[in-house]
């Protein structure tokens, strides 16, 4: 006999699983793992089976609707990392499935008006009283007859929308959240392949075939083999619409088109050097042996890390299993799946954000058949469905890209090793710049430590070379953006016909605006930060909430005219260089000029073929891009977060400078770095220009040992959010009162204003917990998560980072 009743996680705030009753067509095929359609208030919302069983619930439940899947989507092995996961970063278990899916496109949501009793009778009243014109009589009229979707409405009823929502108000109609599964042939034709089903039978259907269908037929049957059904659509009038009638009776089959990263330049096969080999070897041992080890590559800018990856990847497969790498957000190019296409073919899926929900859908279940055996992904590649997994890199292992911003707040590399460990697998991580936790996990002996301390082919390391901005202006009397030093090498470059890359960590044209007369800035309304002037669309811009206005004529406080722009951004730094090499071709990669993932891809692969001279940028050109032509790199100002209220703030300066150095001299010719800087004597500025991370890593260690901050503790800031300043005040002083005194091992500062105290129309306030046992900061977490349910907070009030990364 099958499970009467199942627990289901669902997708919202409440931390807790939800029991519905079972109908019999559903009781023998329900499973842990699979998606199952519930009603949850007025809404219907899919859920993730969590347990079944006959236990029945002391209150009354109410039945599932359909079963998603007839097999789990998630596997004993995925279930438990996301249990884990909602334990450790105190997150609900509905929004850590649903972030382990990426089957949103299956699912279609949508709305349903339907009248109430109230609103029968309203409707009739309203016919008789009213003009047919009248959008309200016209709702009532139609939903008389049956229920409608909203999209239907909105259609039928373009001006209808002010009418719908009074008469909502009135209690007239009510709104039921639907969620259906999508048709896979209403994907769009550029999506989809189609071909004449091979198992089709001949006669019967094909003799009712309208013209369309019979052209479609007839070329098909002609060329043979699976075509692209938007390119068909040139050669086949009606292509689109006739294939899709077609598939519905059998004739022919859609599929959808395979989603990848077009290849780009393909590096030749390195034979590896001897610390490569050294490296591979202690990593072909642990995954033939099947056993869990985690492997620390510190190996320099341009020391061959990547071949050293392929390599082990190639051994797990050899040995039957399956290999995930993870790269950092912006790092997974055309020229890094390239190298994995031309090594393992078709064996090889993508999962990238940027991709649409369909093309993620499409990747994971061919990874999840067993068709792709090696996956290459972003942050939540991590959850990638791989079969009988052996080896996981994380590529890049110190970037904060792999820190999930939103709930549930995971770090990917963190996870990464937790799942490898319950799967037996085995675990690389890699960098030139290790984080500080890794390298110290290392040191205590639980990573075993594999160093590439030279560039591949003995290329040098690029000479770098800081200039003090302040000598710069006491010889100049100038307050420039580019010094001398670094106008001359430019120049040089350009003549050479060699190429450079030029930093400046900042968005925009200006920092701020400003009044000369009364020093007013001109600010968010959402946020307690000055907007920054973005001159290209002419206009201020938050860049943490998005809000943007017209750059005022005079100031908004005392009327004055005297507004002036203060600050240096890339966009301004673009423009210079425009006016001082009027000939050069400058590309400009930062988040406004880019997009989309095919946007910078473009100017990427421009860069590399040649077709700039100067590339501008903020960190997205400092990441593993491996262009030979480049042997200049300009940081404009060093300085750039090196002022931020964060602990970290000196270990991402060293990082970025570090990172963006490595990008000059990785071809024939040797490279310089110019790294311009107001404050030359900072230990993260220093080292990083020596390029001496050893001396970086003993220097902010003893900092850390003796503040201590991680990895000398266990760290959580626990943030109290509300749209009201006096809400958020009560709150985070409420939650001061069952805070203090701490607990015992543990360490609370706050409640503080946060750094930035107001941020998307919210006042925050926030606490920082330290504390030397995991154990007793996750019991003092889920207590401070037990206080907000018992007083009713609202969902959004309480926000936990475990492990932060900022502190912002």
């Amino acid at each position: 006999m099958g499970s009467e009743f199942v627990d289901v996680s669902l997708p919202v705030p409440l931390d807790q699983p939800f029991t519905y009753s079972l109908p019999e067509t559903l009781r023998h095929r329900v499973k842990v793992g699979s998606r199952i359609l519930v009603p949850f208030g007025t809404r219907k919302l899919t859920g993730v089976i969590v347990r079944c069983h006959d236990d029945r619930p002391e209150v009354a439940t109410r039945e599932a609707l359909r079963l998603i899947d007839s097999e789990p989507v998630l596997s004993e092995e995925l279930m438990a990392l996301g249990r884990w996961i909602s334990g450790y970063y105190c997150a609900p278990l509905g929004d850590v499935l649903r972030s382990m899916l990426p089957l949103a496109s299956e699912i279609r949501r949508g709305k349903v008006w339907s009248l109430t009793d109230a609103g029968r009778d309203a409707a009739r009243q309203l016919l008789l009283d009213s003009s047919p014109d009248d959008p309200a009589a016209q709702v009532l009229g139609m939903l008389e007859k049956r229920p409608l979707s909203a999209a239907y409405l909105a259609k039928a009823l373009p001006l209808a929308d002010k009418a719908i929502r009074a008469l909502e108000r009135k209690g007239f109609i009510v709104a039921e959240q639907v969620q259906t599964e999508r048709d896979p042939l209403r994907a769009p034709a550029d999506r989809l392949r189609v071909e004449l089903d091979g198992t089709r039978r001949r006669g019967g259907a094909e003799e009712k075939l309208n013209k369309p269908e019979r052209e479609l037929t007839a070329f098909l049957e002609l060329h043979p083999g699976s075509h692209n059904l938007k390119q068909l659509e040139d050669m086949v009038k009606n292509a689109s619409p006739a294939a899709r009638s077609l598939a519905r009776k059998g004739i022919v089959s859609l599929t959808p088109e395979p989603a990848g990263i077009a290849a780009g330049p393909i590096r030749a096969r390195h034979v590896l050097n001897e610390a490569q080999q050294a490296a591979f070897e202690r990593i072909r041992e642990a995954i033939e042996a099947r056993r869990f080890e985690t492997f620390l590559i510190h190996g320099v800018t341009g020391s061959g890390k990547t071949e050293v990856y392929l390599t082990a990847i190639e051994t797990s497969l050899a040995a039957g299993r399956g290999a995930l790498l993870l790269v950092p957000e912006i790092a997974l190019t055309p020229q890094m799946a390239g190298q994995f296409f031309a090594r393992f073919g078709d064996r090889v899926a993508i999962l990238h954000s940027a991709f649409t929900d369909v093309e993620r859908t499409e990747q994971w279940r061919r990874i999840r058949s067993g068709a792709a055996r090696v996956v290459v992904g972003t942050r939540s590649g991590v959850f990638a469905p791989v079969q009988d997994l052996g080896l996981i890199v994380v590529d890049e292992e110190h970037d904060g890209s792999y820190k999930q911003e939103e709930t549930p707040r995971y770090n990917g590399r963190d996870v990464a090793i937790m799942r490898a460990q319950k799967a037996g697998a085995c675990v690389v991580l890699g960098s030139a710049t290790p984080s500080l936790e890794s390298r110290y996990n290392a040191e205590k002996g639980k990573y075993t430590l594999l160093e590439l301390p030279g560039r591949i082919e003995a290329r040098p390391m690029p000479q770098v070379e800081l200039i003090d901005m302040r000598q710069e202006f006491l010889e100049t009397r100038k307050q420039e953006t580019f010094s001398r030093k670094l106008m001359e090498a430019l120049a040089a470059r350009l003549e050479n016909g060699e190429q450079t890359i030029v930093l400046l960590n900042r968005r925009g044209f200006s920092s701020f605006v400003a009044c000369r007369a009364c020093g007013e800035r001109v600010q968010c309304i959402n946020c307690s930060l000055t907007l920054t002037y973005h001159k290209r669309d002419r206009r201020l811009l938050c860049h943490y909430c998005g809000y943007a206005e017209k750059v005022p004529s005079q100031c908004p406080k005392c009327a004055s005219e005297h507004i002036y722009f203060l600050g240096l951004g890339s966009e301004r730094v673009e423009e210079e260089l425009h006016r001082a090499f009027p000939t050069a071709r400058i590309a400009r990669l930062d988040r406004d000029t880019v997009t989309g993932k095919r946007q910078y891809e473009t100017i990427l692969n421009d860069f590399r073929e040649g077709h700039y001279d100067i590339l501008v940028g903020t960190q997205m050109i400092a990441k593993g891009h491996d262009i030979p032509n480049v042997t200049l790199v300009g940081v404009v100002s060093a300085d750039i977060g090196l002022g931020m209220p964060d602990f970290r703030a000196a270990e991402r300066t060293f990082q970025l400078l570090t990172q963006v150095a490595g990008r000059a001299g990785r071809g024939n010719i040797p490279g310089i770095v110019l790294v311009q800087t107001i404050n030359p004597d900072h230990y993260a500025v220093r080292m990083a220009a020596m390029q001496d991370y050893a001396a970086f890593y003993a220097k902010e260690l003893n900092f850390r040992r003796m503040m201590l901050y991680p990895p000398f503790s266990a760290m959580a800031n626990v943030l109290v959010r509300s749209e009201k300043q006096e809400m958020a005040m009560r709150m985070s002083s409420e939650l001061g009162v069952l805070l203090n005194p701490p607990p015992e091992k543990l360490r609370i500062m706050g409640p503080a204003e946060a750094p930035v105290p107001r941020l998307k129309n919210e006042y925050r306030y926030q606490f920082l917990v330290k504390a030397s046992s995991r154990k007793a900061l996750n019991e003092l977490l889920q207590s401070v998560k037990k206080y907000a349910a018992d007083h009713k907070w609202g969902p959004t009030a309480l926000v936990v980072d475990v492990d932060p990364l900022t502190l912002m």
